[in-house]
């Protein structure tokens, strides 16, 4: 008598449970497809959204950052490079010691933070992480295209001097010009034959298919393996006269005016490096 009364209730106990599930996800899907979700970045996240957001990212970043190795930093000239390229890159969003965020900073959903004090709540090696990868969900681009390694170190030995920095102090160490730094790291060849019947492409396509989505490819192509809108699909030709070869494509992605004055694909600022590895992927697929 006894089991069967607790079989009962284990029974009632799991048919609620599946019958609150199937509720919930009835009234997610409902949210979901009226739209009554408001996704505009005049209103705040709930306190709870944020907070469950905030604490999901710092233990992502604190896991994936274990096995960065951290160089050695604080070198004068390190930190002012480190500096400069803040204000670049990072100011207009992060501001710094008596300098405001740029407005489009400010208005921002998540606002994103002031770093001030990024080094008193982050480990060297998690700064750098994030630097170079970024965060998703957020406004934090992923510096790994645009920044070399060098450089990303540079901005951390920067970022663990700013607690220390009054308002003064800031401005003369984000005062210096900043000079493009070059990758010349080699490339590999890809074993993967040519979609369109070439012999082996040249260049990583691995590589290739990671780097396009930080010069925002996807926002306007639709490009296989890589998750974006469905806008503007792959073409037989290249500015509806070139053929797709590696070469013309490359020349493409680095210069589209030069090839076509009037088309609106605008110059990304693209190296030879990456439109290389850019062009094996896409040409692999």
């Amino acid at each position: 008598m006894a089991s069967d009364r607790t079989r009962l209730i284990l029974k009632t106990a799991i048919y609620t449970l599946l019958a609150a599930g199937g509720i919930s996800a009835a009234a997610g899907y409902t949210v979901y497809q009226v739209g009554w979700y408001d996704i505009s970045a005049s209103k705040q996240h709930l306190q709870l959204t944020y907070s469950v957001l905030e604490q999901a990212m710092h233990n992502s970043v604190r896991h994936h950052a274990k096995t960065v190795v951290v160089p050695s930093l604080g070198d004068t000239g390190q930190v002012l490079r480190g500096g400069a390229l803040y204000r670049e890159h990072c100011a207009q969003c992060h501001g710094g010691p008596g300098a405001a965020p740029a407005a489009h900073g400010q208005s921002m959903q998540p606002v994103p933070g002031p770093l001030v004090d990024a080094a008193d709540r982050w480990k060297p090696r998690e700064l750098y992480w994030i630097t170079r990868h970024g965060i998703k969900m957020s406004g934090m681009p992923a510096w790994e295209v645009r920044l070399n390694d060098a450089d990303t170190w540079a901005v951390v030995a920067f970022l663990t001097r700013l607690p220390n920095l009054d308002a003064r102090a800031y401005k003369e160490m984000t005062a210096a010009n900043v000079t493009p730094a070059t990758d010349n790291a080699p490339t590999s060849a890809v074993t993967s034959t040519n979609a369109t019947g070439g012999g082996l492409l040249r260049g990583d396509a691995g590589r290739g298919k990671k780097i396009l989505g930080q010069y925002a490819c996807q926002s306007c192509h639709k490009v296989p393996g890589v998750t974006g809108s469905d806008v503007v699909a792959r073409r037989p030709v290249i500015a509806g006269r070139l053929a797709p070869t590696q070469d013309n494509l490359i020349a493409w992605i680095r210069n589209p005016q030069a090839i076509d004055p009037r088309t609106a694909m605008p110059n990304m600022g693209v190296t030879e490096r990456d439109a290389l590895d850019i062009s094996a992927y896409l040409l692999s697929k």
